[in-house]
C-alpha cells in the first residue's frame, strides 16, 4: 500500500498507479549464472531457474568454452559444447518461463520459403529454436548447425515450459537479457509494466464508407445492419470517425457537442449503438485548428522565437504537452468526458503530425527549456490513457509510432487505406509490442476475402469500412468467416521482411508526416504465405493461407511440420477436401472468387477424425471447444452461431461404418457421403455451445 500511495502521490491515475503497484520487477540487463556439474546445466535468471538439463556426449568428453558481450548495452551470453572427434553432444532439459512465454524462431534462415508465423496455444514446430519470455523480455535459443526440437510441457496458470533436446557436433546455448528493448532498440519496450489486448478486436469504422460526410442516420442504420448480420459472428465494435465534431477542431465544446448533421449528441448516439449490444468507439484527433483560441491563449502552445503560436501541417496549432494548462484545458476533459459517455474504442488521429510538424520542427523550444521532447509527447499520450483509462481500447494513428510503446493497445502501422505490408514487416512486434492495424478492410473490393483472412489468421485489427448495404450481400461471408479474431503470438521474433523497422531509427528525427516514410509499413504484400499454428488440448493443426499461385508445391519442412507424417487438407473457402498430404503440399490454382487459398492441416489418424468446421477461416479456431473419440464414438462441442448453418466434415476411413450423429442443443439437419468425406449439417435457433457425437461401427 505504501507503493500504491507513493505512485498516486506522483500524479499517476489509480488505475495505472495500481497496477505498476502490482507489477513484477523489472529484470536485470544481465547475463544469466550458470552452474555445471558433471552433466548436469543449469541456468538461474531473477533469482530464477529458467533452464535445467543435462548433457550427454558421445566419442569422448566434450569442450566447453563461454562467451559474455554487453557492447552497446546489449547483452548476450553464449554457452558451447564442442564433441570429441567424430562425437556428438546432447543437451536435453527444460525451460521455463512466465505465463507469457513461448516458442519461436529468433534469428531468420539464410534461405527457405518466405513465411509469416504466427501461433495459437503451446505449439510444436521443428523451425522453433527459441523460448521467449515476454513479461521479463529475455530469449533463449540454440545456434545453428545444431538440431533442435522443442515441445510443450506441462502447462500451469503460473507458467509455461517446453523441454529442449539439441544435438550436434556442437552445441549452443545463447541467452539475452531486454532482447525487445536493447537488441531490437525498442526504448520504452517494458512488458513487465503492461499486457497486451487480447481480446478480440473487430467492428467497422465510418471513414471509408462516408468519410466527414457521415450523419447520425448513416450511424443509425449500420448499427442496426451491423447487429444483424456481424454482431453474432463477433464484430463488436462500431467506431465513428471524422465527421461529427463542429469546427474548428480545438476546443473541447467543438469536440463534445456534436455538430448539426447529429442533432441529436454523442452521449445519444452512444446509446444507440450500445442498446443494438455493440461497443461505441470514437474518433479524435490531436491537431488545433482554432485561430481565435490560439491567439488569445498562447501560453497553451509551442512557440516560435517571436513568441507566437507554432503552426504545422496537419496539426494546427501545435499543443503544448508540457504545459498543465494544456493538457487539463484542452486536452483531459475530452477525454473524460467521452468515457463518462460510455464511449470504450477510442482512435487517436494525427499523433505522427503531433511529433513531425510539432514537437520536431520546434525542437528549438523545447531545447530551450531543457525539455526531452519525446518525452513530452510520449507524456502527451499518457494524460490521453489516464483519461479514459486502461480497461479499454486505445488506437493509435498513423504511422509507427515507437515512443507509445505500453500506452497504447493498437498500432496503424502504416499509410491510409489497408497495408498488407504490416504482415511481413512488423510480424514481430504483433501481439507483443502492440497489436498491429492494417487498417480498414472494404468488403466491396475484389481483395476482400484476401484483406479479411491475412489480418485474422495473423492476429491483427480487423474493422470493415463499407456502407451497410454490403452487408446484406454474399460479401459478408468473407467478414462472417473471419471473426472474432484470435490472439496469437509471433512463431518470428523478427521481421520476416526487415526493410521497415531495420531503419525505424529515423522515426526520432522526422520533420514531415505528410506521407509514407522508410520505416511505415507499406500497402503491398511482400510475402505471400502465412501460417497459424493452433494447439489445444486435444489436438494441434496447422493453417496455410496463399496468396500467389507457385509453380511447385510446398514442402512441409518449410512450415515446420514433419515430412514423414501423413496429414489431411482441407481448402476452406473452397469448401474442398486434399485428400493425404505427405512430404509437400500441392493445392492447386487459387480460386479467383477469393483471391486467397485457405489449406488446414490435420494429422492423419487410423479412425474417423474432424478435418474442418464451417465457422471459421481457421477450421475450428474459436468454435471447437472439445474433441474425443471413445466406444467407436467422435464427440465434440463447438459454439454456434444461432441460425448460421453448422458443418463439420470428417474423415472415414476403410473399416467403419457411420450409424448416426445427434447433437444437444441443435438440429441435425442433414448428412452425406462423398467418399471419405463426410459433411455434418446442424443448425441451432440460440447458438451457443452444442454437444454433437457422430457414432461408428467397425466393419467386419
Amino acid at each position: 500500500m505504501k507503493i500504491l500511495a507513493f505512485l498516486a502521490a506522483a500524479g499517476l491515475a489509480p488505475a495505472l498507479a495500481l497496477a505498476l503497484a502490482q507489477a513484477p520487477a523489472a529484470p536485470p540487463n544481465a547475463p544469466a549464472t550458470l552452474q555445471r556439474r558433471d552433466s548436469s546445466v543449469v541456468l538461474r535468471y531473477q533469482g530464477r531457474i529458467l533452464f535445467e538439463g543435462k548433457l550427454v556426449a558421445t566419442g569422448g568428453a566434450a569442450s566447453f568454452s563461454r562467451l559474455t558481450d554487453s557492447a552497446g548495452g546489449r547483452v548476450t551470453q553464449v554457452f558451447k559444447w564442442t564433441a570429441a572427434p567424430r562425437g556428438e553432444v546432447t543437451l536435453t532439459g527444460v525451460v521455463r518461463g512466465s505465463p507469457e512465454a513461448f516458442a519461436a524462431t529468433s534469428e531468420p534462415r539464410e534461405d527457405g520459403l518466405p513465411v509469416v508465423r504466427h501461433a495459437m496455444g503451446p505449439v510444436s514446430n521443428r523451425l522453433n529454436r527459441a523460448f521467449y519470455d515476454r513479461r521479463f523480455d529475455w530469449v533463449l535459443s540454440v545456434d545453428e548447425p545444431a538440431r533442435v526440437e522443442l515441445t510443450p510441457g506441462a502447462r500451469a496458470d503460473s507458467a509455461v515450459s517446453y523441454e529442449i533436446s539439441a544435438s550436434g557436433g556442437e552445441v549452443s546455448l545463447r541467452f539475452r537479457p531486454r532482447f525487445y528493448q536493447r537488441h531490437r532498440g525498442l526504448a520504452q519496450f517494458r512488458p513487465w509494466e503492461y499486457r497486451p489486448w487480447t481480446r478480440s478486436v473487430a467492428g467497422w469504422t465510418s471513414w471509408y464508407a462516408f468519410f466527414d460526410k457521415v450523419t447520425e442516420q448513416d450511424i443509425h442504420r449500420t448499427a442496426d445492419v451491423l447487429a444483424e448480420t456481424l454482431l453474432p459472428f463477433g464484430y463488436t465494435y462500431l467506431q465513428i470517425d471524422d465527421g461529427y465534431q463542429r469546427l474548428p477542431i480545438g476546443l473541447p465544446r467543438n469536440w463534445l457537442n456534436a455538430n448539426e448533421k447529429f442533432p441529436s449528441g454523442l452521449a445519444d448516439l452512444r446509446r444507440v449503438i450500445s442498446a443494438r449490444g455493440l461497443q461505441p468507439g470514437i474518433w479524435t484527433n490531436v491537431s488545433f485548428q482554432d485561430r481565435t483560441a490560439a491567439a488569445a491563449h498562447p501560453s497553451w502552445f509551442v512557440r516560435t522565437p517571436d513568441g507566437q503560436p507554432a503552426l504545422g501541417n496537419w496539426v494546427g496549432y501545435v499543443m503544448d504537452g508540457s504545459s498543465a494548462g494544456t493538457m487539463d484545458t484542452l486536452v483531459t476533459p475530452v477525454y473524460r468526458a467521452l468515457r463518462r459517455m460510455g464511449w470504450d474504442y477510442f482512435k487517436l488521429d494525427a499523433l505522427r503530425h503531433l511529433r513531425y510538424e510539432g514537437y520536431n520542427s520546434y525542437a528549438g523550444y523545447f531545447a530551450a527549456r531543457k525539455l526531452d521532447r519525446e518525452a513530452v509527447f510520449r507524456g502527451f499520450v499518457r494524460r490521453v490513457r489516464e483519461a479514459i483509462g486502461w480497461d479499454v481500447y486505445l488506437l493509435a494513428c498513423w504511422g509507427i509510432r515507437p515512443e507509445l510503446i505500453g500506452l497504447v493497445d493498437g498500432m496503424r502501422v502504416g499509410d491510409d487505406g489497408f497495408g498488407y505490408g504490416s504482415f511481413a514487416q512488423y510480424n514481430s512486434f504483433n501481439n507483443v509490442v502492440w497489436r498491429n492495424d492494417p487498417d480498414h478492410i472494404e468488403l466491396r473490393q475484389p481483395d476482400g476475402y484476401r484483406a479479411a483472412t491475412l489480418t485474422s489468421l495473423t492476429g491483427s485489427v480487423l474493422m470493415l469500412t463499407d456502407r451497410p448495404e454490403v452487408y446484406q450481400t454474399d460479401r459478408v461471408e468473407a467478414a462472417r468467416r473471419t471473426a472474432p479474431v484470435l490472439f496469437t503470438r509471433p512463431g518470428q521474433l523478427y521481421d520476416v521482411d526487415p526493410s521497415r523497422s531495420s531503419v525505424l531509427g529515423l522515426a526520432s528525427s522526422e520533420l514531415s508526416g505528410s506521407g509514407p516514410r522508410p520505416f511505415d509499413a507499406d500497402q503491398r504484400e511482400v510475402v505471400p504465405y502465412y501460417q497459424l499454428d493452433i494447439a489445444r488440448p486435444f489436438e494441434q493443426w496447422t493453417v496455410l493461407a496463399r496468396t500467389r499461385d507457385d509453380a511447385g508445391a510446398v514442402p512441409l519442412a518449410e512450415l515446420g511440420l514433419p515430412d514423414d507424417v501423413e496429414y489431411l487438407g482441407f481448402e476452406f473457402w473452397t469448401r474442398r477436401p486434399l485428400g493425404l498430404v505427405r512430404g509437400a503440399l500441392d493445392a492447386g490454382p487459387i480460386d479467383p472468387r477469393f483471391g486467397v487459398q485457405v489449406v488446414c492441416l490435420r494429422p492423419r489418424l487410423e479412425r474417423p477424425q474432424l478435418v474442418a468446421t464451417s465457422r471459421h477461416v481457421t477450421c475450428g479456431g474459436p468454435d471447437l471447444r472439445e474433441l474425443s473419440w471413445k466406444d467407436d464414438a467422435l464427440s465434440g462441442a463447438s459454439e454456434l452461431v444461432a441460425g448460421d448453418p453448422y458443418e463439420i466434415y470428417l474423415n472415414e476411413p476403410a473399416g467403419f461404418q457411420f450409424v448416426e450423429a445427434d447433437a444437444g442443443g441443435a438440429r441435425v439437419t442433414g448428412q452425406a457421403a462423398d467418399g471419405a468425406m463426410r459433411v455434418i449439417r446442424l443448425e441451432s435457433e440460440r447458438g451457443g455451445m452444442v454437444r454433437w457425437k457422430v457414432q461408428y461401427r467397425l466393419q467386419p
